[in-house]
């Protein structure tokens, strides 16, 4: 998907306020030319995960020394998350209904330090605490549950750090009910933001259960020709793909792949894209996704 105005007005706000603290004006100055040259050049061909790696290289050139630790908050959020494993897993031990593990990979989804800048604590425990008033449309998970019964392959794409303990609990639940089913996860090719890498996967216990591939690329997202021959691979042959967060669903979108899209909308661009309020989850299959306004 193309990216849109708002990303790109708001990606070059982003950056602006993230240099302000600096005096060296010029230095300023010539690291906004150069973003503002590369959303120029590539805003009307390129998704905007495809634009954010871009411009990170440039502020790579510029201010690294100022980059965000994403090791150590990545390492903060699995932990979050492991150390509320046991309980999560005490609510859904009742459930037959797979609705109930989507709901909690939706609100998984908050932890996302690309979108919202910072993770609110209190807002993530008030929405884990409150998954069960989540609406998510039933009928889309009946056509999942049938298409997994039929599958052969599964391919899920993971999202954030942290989120991913559910994703694991989740993907545990699919390998009871689908034992036929083979599920293999992809996760970032390296550090992109607080995106789910091959290390936090190892840290959360991901990589004990199904196997667990880099897709090859330090992106937000899951751009195509950005992939691995690897990751490609598993991307055309894929039987069945759920693709986690707004980033997968902007790079993925209308690249004729066709996954079931799972994520929280977090800002104003998708909540009118989709109608609905900021923090409600979104999971639907491309092909009946609707888009009411972009």
């Amino acid at each position: 998907m193309i990216a849109n105005s708002r990303c790109i007005a708001c990606n070059l706000s982003k950056r602006e306020q993230k240099i302000r603290k600096h005096s060296d004006e010029k230095k300023k100055k010539e690291f906004i030319q150069k973003v503002t040259g590369i959303l120029y050049q590539y805003g009307d061909k390129e998704s905007t995960p495809m634009l954010d790696k871009r411009i990170q290289d440039i502020y790579n050139e510029y201010y690294y020394e100022e980059e965000t630790d994403y090791v150590t908050l990545k390492h903060k959020y699995n932990q979050y998350m492991l150390e509320r494993e046991d309980e999560i897993r005490e609510c859904l031990k009742e459930t037959k209904d797979i609705e109930d593990y989507i709901k909690y990979v939706c609100v998984g989804n908050y932890i996302d330090f690309g979108v919202t800048g910072n993770i609110d604590d209190q807002m993530l425990e008030n929405l884990l605490n409150k998954v069960n008033d989540l609406s998510i449309l039933r009928q889309e998970v009946k056509y999942l549950e049938e298409e997994l019964k039929e599958a052969k392959t599964l391919l899920y794409i993971t999202d954030n750090c942290g989120e991913i303990v559910l994703d694991k609990i989740f993907i545990e639940e699919l390998k009871k009910r689908y034992k036929n089913l083979e599920i293999t996860v992809m996760v970032r090719g390296g550090l992109a933001i607080n995106d789910a890498t091959i290390e936090d996967a190892k840290e959360v216990g991901l990589t004990k259960i199904v196997p667990v591939i880099s897709n090859g690329a330090a992106i937000t997202g899951t751009v195509k020709d950005q992939l691995s021959e690897e990751a490609r691979k598993y991307l055309d042959s894929a039987d069945v793909i759920i693709a986690k967060g707004m980033g997968n669903f902007e790079s993925m979108y209308q690249e004729g792949i066709n996954p079931y899209y799972l994520f929280l909308c977090k800002c104003d661009l998708f909540t009118t894209r989709f109608g609905v309020k900021l923090f409600d989850p979104i999971f639907c299959k491309e092909e009946r996704l609707e888009i009411h306004s972009k």
